[in-house]
């Protein structure tokens, strides 16, 4: 299927996609605060590009796109119709290096907090929801003994 825009305009929308600071990262950022975590925001001396460092609790939270990390069974995690092969790639690509990055944190000792964007959307609409995720939240933090953690 042909792209419906011209390849001068998909470059300048792929190019305007944010690798930081997004909606999803800066609302988890702001209740973090709320709640009175303080956090460093993608700390050198961590590897990876995390979006949140918890130091006081050792943690590293993503808050990953559903699209672009490939969440299984999200509607956001769409395959695009238009050269499929080289997205292909560019996915497998970004699911190897998050396994890198956990398994490089889990060898450091480093909690490993995954946050999809999916779930940061039915925060947003659901305060119920919020509520319970940041208690999941708080209860993964708090607990020394778990390492790895996803809230889908």
């Amino acid at each position: 299927m042909a792209d419906i825009v011209t390849a001068e305009q998909r470059s300048r929308n792929m190019a305007a996609i944010r690798s930081r600071d997004t909606k999803p990262e800066v609302y988890l950022r702001k209740l973090f605060f709320a709640k009175g975590y303080r956090y460093r925001i993608a700390d050198k001396t961590v590897p990876g590009h995390h979006d949140i460092f918890l130091r006081k609790y050792n943690t590293a939270i993503f808050v990953h796109g559903c699209f672009w990390h490939r969440h299984q069974n999200c509607k956001y995690a769409y395959m695009p119709k238009s050269r499929v092969e080289v997205w292909q790639k560019k996915f497998n690509d970004n699911v190897r290096r998050g396994k890198i990055v956990q398994d490089e944190l889990q060898a450091r000792n480093i909690k490993c907090l995954i946050v999809w964007e999916c779930t940061i959307k039915k925060m947003i609409r659901d305060s119920t929801m919020q509520k319970e995720l940041l208690a999941q939240i708080h209860s993964f933090i708090q607990d020394m003994h778990n390492t790895k953690f996803c809230l889908y």
